[in-house]
C-alpha cells in the first residue's frame, strides 16, 4: 500500500483524524468551518498580520487520508524570546510507524528549511490555542477546548526522537459536591465586599466591549507566563468572536476596579458532545441539535481567568472562581472542565484542589532539535 504525504489539502485533514481514530474513540474534530478558516492564509490574523507562518501536511494510504500534521513558526515569539524555534501542532495519525515518521519528516523539514532549530507540539497553532499531547487519561472524555489523542501518538513521537517536556494537567469539577467556600479567605471576603470592584456579565449587548478588556486582562495578567504572546485584537477577536453564540453571560465575568478592566474568568458551556454527534459539519439537523444540546447540557468548562499584575494577590482570583462556582450551580452546571495546568504553575494548581478538582488529563510538550537544512 502505498503512502503520499500532501501539503494544503484542509478537507483531507480535517478527515484525517477522525479515519484514523474511528467513531468509537474519545476524539472531537473541530468544527470544519473552524479548520478551514484557521488554515485560511487570507483571513487567520497569523499570516495576515505577520505574526507567523504554517504548512498543513495530510498522509494518504492509497489515496485515503490517514494522519495530518501542522508545522507552524510563530514568528512574534521567537522575536520576542530571541528563540528559533517552530511547532508541530494538529499531529493525528494511524498507530503506524511509516505514516507517523512521513508526517514528522514532512514538518521537520518545512522547519529546517526556513532556518529553525528545534521543534515541539502539539500547539494548534500558538500557546494560547489547545496544546500538548495525551501521556494518561485516555479513557475521560475532553471537554472544549481540551486536547485528545490515543496512546500510540506519544509513542510515536519518543520513538522518532522528541523528548517529553513542559507536563500540564486538565482538571475535572463535581459542581454537586464542591465547596466553594474554601476559595474564601480574608482577601477573598475583603474583594468582594469592596465596592471599588464592579462584576459585569459577558452578555451579547456589550459582547466586543467585553471580550476587549478581557483581552487587555489577559495579555497583562499573562506577560510574565512562560511562551506566552500577547494576542492582538484581531487575533483574539478570530480565536473567541463566535464565543458569543454560546456564551452564558450567567458564567463568564469581567471584573473592573476603580472604572479599569482587572479581572476575566471565561467560562462557557460544553459543547464537545454535540460537536462529536454532528461530526464537526454543520447539517440541516445542527440548530435543533444545539437547542437540544443547550437545554440538556450540564458540563461547563473553564477556558481560562486572569487578573492584572498590580492586583496580584489581592485575592481576586480566588474571588472570581467562587462567585463562578456559585453561578454554574446556581444555573444547573453539574461538572466543571479546567483546561491546562503546568505543573510549575503552583498557585493555579492549590487553587483548582481548594475546590475540590480531580486529574482529567496528562499532557507533555514533545520537544526535539532540528538539524540544519
Amino acid at each position: 500500500m502505498t503512502l503520499e504525504i500532501r501539503e494544503g489539502d484542509r478537507k483531507a485533514a480535517f478527515d484525517a483524524a477522525l479515519n484514523a481514530y474511528g467513531p468509537d474513540s474519545l476524539y472531537v474534530p473541530p468544527l470544519w468551518s473552524d479548520f478551514e478558516r484557521m488554515f485560511d492564509s487570507a483571513k487567520n490574523p497569523f499570516i495576515t498580520e505577520g505574526h507567523g507562518r504554517y504548512a498543513l501536511f495530510s498522509a494518504h494510504r492509497d489515496g485515503r487520508p490517514v494522519g495530518r500534521i501542522a508545522a507552524s513558526i510563530h514568528d512574534a515569539s521567537n522575536r520576542k524570546h530571541g528563540t528559533r524555534h517552530g511547532a508541530f501542532g494538529f499531529f493525528d495519525c494511524i498507530d503506524e510507524p511509516e505514516v507517523a515518521d512521513g508526517l514528522l519528516g514532512a514538518a521537520e523539514q518545512w522547519l529546517s528549511a526556513r532556518g529553525m532549530s528545534r521543534v515541539a507540539g502539539n500547539f494548534n497553532l500558538t500557546a494560547m490555542q489547545q496544546i500538548g499531547v495525551m501521556t494518561d487519561g485516555f479513557d475521560h472524555a475532553p471537554f472544549t477546548d481540551m486536547m485528545w489523542s490515543p496512546p500510540h501518538i506519544a509513542r510515536h513521537l519518543e520513538r522518532a526522537g522528541y523528548t517529553a517536556t513542559f507536563p500540564m494537567t486538565t482538571f475535572e469539577i463535581a459542581l454537586d459536591g464542591g465547596k466553594p467556600e474554601q476559595l474564601l479567605g480574608d482577601k477573598q471576603r475583603a474583594v468582594l465586599a469592596d465596592k471599588d470592584f464592579v462584576w459585569q456579565p459577558i452578555k451579547r449587548s456589550a459582547f466586543k466591549v467585553r471580550l476587549e478588556d478581557a483581552r487587555l486582562i489577559l495579555n497583562d495578567g499573562f506577560a510574565d507566563n512562560p511562551m506566552f504572546v500577547p494576542p492582538t485584537a484581531a487575533e483574539y477577536l478570530f480565536q473567541a468572536g463566535d464565543m458569543m453564540w454560546i456564551i452564558d453571560k450567567r458564567i463568564s465575568t469581567v471584573v473592573y476596579h476603580r472604572g479599569r478592566p482587572a479581572g476575566a474568568i471565561i467560562a462557557i458551556p460544553d459543547l464537545n458532545p454535540l460537536i462529536k454527534a454532528i461530526g464537526g459539519r454543520i447539517g440541516l439537523s445542527a440548530p435543533f441539535r444545539f437547542v437540544q444540546h443547550r437545554i440538556m447540557n450540564t458540563r461547563a468548562v473553564l477556558i481560562y481567568q486572569s487578573v492584572c499584575r498590580d492586583l496580584h494577590n489581592r485575592g481576586l482570583n480566588g474571588a472570581m472562581l467562587y462567585r463562578t462556582a456559585l453561578a454554574l450551580q446556581e444555573a444547573g452546571y453539574r461538572t466543571l472542565g479546567g483546561t491546562w495546568i503546568a505543573d510549575i504553575n503552583g498557585p493555579s494548581l492549590r487553587q483548582v484542589e481548594k475546590v475540590g478538582a480531580q486529574p482529567l488529563h496528562r499532557l507533555h510538550l514533545f520537544s526535539k532539535r532540528l538539524a540544519a537544512a
